[in-house]
């Protein structure tokens, strides 16, 4: 069926799975650092960032700065996402863990002290900061009125709300004394320039862990909006801030923010494209659908196995053998439970491949890997899943019902006994979802 393709990846799932290693690679910050670092300042260099990439960028500047001159910094990154430092690198950049997505004390602690460490700065220091997915959560510093337990309150309202991630970090730039420009706004006079990895749709660079270096268009009112469409409770006291705009962000055009520049080091696309290269070396045609794709994760899934299924039956465009590439990022609204159901485990990846595979119904000819480009789906320990033409077989011998687990957002207990979940531990990296669809020669 898969003629031409060597014998190491006539497996379906070792194809899936070498694609998605693929993308992986294209986004390591080792890889994409480099073209992108300033020459070294007149004064010292200040190196503060957060996310789930944070450790391995933070390396990667280690690796790469020249080593007679100045660097110093602090960076916070997800617990367990650090990795091990290259051989022959000494630390100079201080590397911390706090709690994604929900954040926590170690987070909070981070966020006051990369804060404090913005004072004294002048016109001849560089400050490197250097940001990814995930440091939203990573870098908290609820604003006057808010408690960290407040804030985790809302952030975990937003995450099961179905709101998408430009909704959640307007809502969290508002709420915050460090995101929506406000951490570079506090290094003025310095220069700042931000190296960021993509881990939202479109790339705006204002959005990715709430844009703590950039100007924000958004408003307090447009916060409020989001709060109470998804009937989310803040403090009478931050309320009555975000009414009267007194938390208000940074816009463009502030002088505080005239020597800050950004520049996207990896993103979702460039990763999406590796990925079709090197299916189109294996003899394989290879489709890029986008990668802005938005919604609910299991409505996403469907979509897809609409068009899966219309290839597999040749009544496409899409001529077979071949992969279908899809990213972007969707949500999850967590349903309501019986008081005596437990609660459900997984996150985008495999809730969308539950509705591709109850859609697909058994296609013959189609497989599939979603999985996050961090190595986690959500809070467990898988990046996603695979689907296979006999995926809904295998589940019902084993008493397994797709929609069942649906209902209750359970992909990892619908997976895990399959042995289909995809586990590869912390990538060091995050340019968020990764989807690809197999489809054999209809011939």
């Amino acid at each position: 069926m898969f003629a031409g393709i060597p014998p190491s990846l006539t497996d379906p799932r070792a194809l899936l799975r070498h694609l998605y290693d693929v993308a992986v690679q294209r986004a390591l910050p080792l890889n994409n650092t480099a073209a992108h670092l300033p020459r070294p300042p007149k004064g010292r260099t200040l190196v503060l960032g957060a996310g789930k990439a944070g450790g391995a960028m933070a390396h990667a500047v280690e690796t790469l700065w020249p080593q007679d001159a100045p660097l110093s910094g602090l960076v916070v990154t997800r617990y367990g996402h650090t990795p091990p430092r290259p051989s022959g690198v000494h630390e100079r950049i201080e590397v911390v863990e706090a709690a994604h997505p929900v954040p926590d004390a170690a987070g909070l602690a981070a966020a006051q002290r990369i804060l404090a460490l913005t004072q004294g700065l002048t016109e001849d220091d560089l400050v490197l900061c250097l940001i990814s997915g995930g440091g939203s959560s990573l870098l908290t510093l609820p604003c006057e009125g808010m408690t960290l337990e407040d804030k985790q309150r809302i952030n975990r309202q937003l995450l099961e709300s179905g709101a998408h991630i430009g909704e959640m970090n307007t809502v969290r730039k508002h709420l915050s004394r460090i995101k929506g420009g406000r951490l570079a706004a506090a290094c003025a006079p310095a220069r700042v320039v931000t190296l960021t990895i993509s881990d939202v749709p479109g790339d705006d660079v204002s959005v990715i862990a709430s844009g703590p270096t950039v100007a924000d268009a958004t408003t307090c009112a447009d916060a409020l909006d989001i709060l109470r469409r998804y009937g989310i409770e803040v403090p009478p006291a931050v309320r009555a801030q975000l009414e009267r705009a007194e938390l208000e962000t940074p816009k463009p055009g502030d002088p505080r923010l005239a020597r800050c520049e950004t520049h996207l080091i990896a993103t979702p696309q460039q990763s999406l494209e590796a990925a079709a290269a090197a299916a189109r070396s294996l003899g394989l045609r290879a489709y890029i659908l986008s990668d802005e794709i938005e919604g609910e994760s299991r409505e996403v899934g469907k979509v897809h196995a609409a068009l899966a299924r219309s290839a597999a039956l040749g009544r496409s465009s899409f001529e077979t053998p071949c992969v279908i590439l899809s990213g972007g990022e969707t949500t999850v609204t967590v349903r309501p439970r019986a008081p005596d159901q437990p609660k459900g485990k997984g996150g985008r990846a495999g809730e969308f491949c539950m509705g591709l595979a109850q859609a697909l119904g058994g296609q013959p000819g189609v497989w599939a890997l979603a999985a996050d480009t961090d190595g986690i789906d959500g809070m467990e320990d898988n990046a996603g899943a695979v689907v296979t033409p006999d995926t809904l077989a295998r589940a019902a011998a084993l008493g397994l019902k797709v929609g069942d687990h649906l209902a209750r957002n359970d992909a990892y207990g619908f997976f895990e006994p399959l042995g289909d979940l995809v586990v590869t531990g912390p990538t060091h990296t995050n340019v968020n979802d990764f989807r690809v669809m197999l489809i054999g020669d209809t011939g």
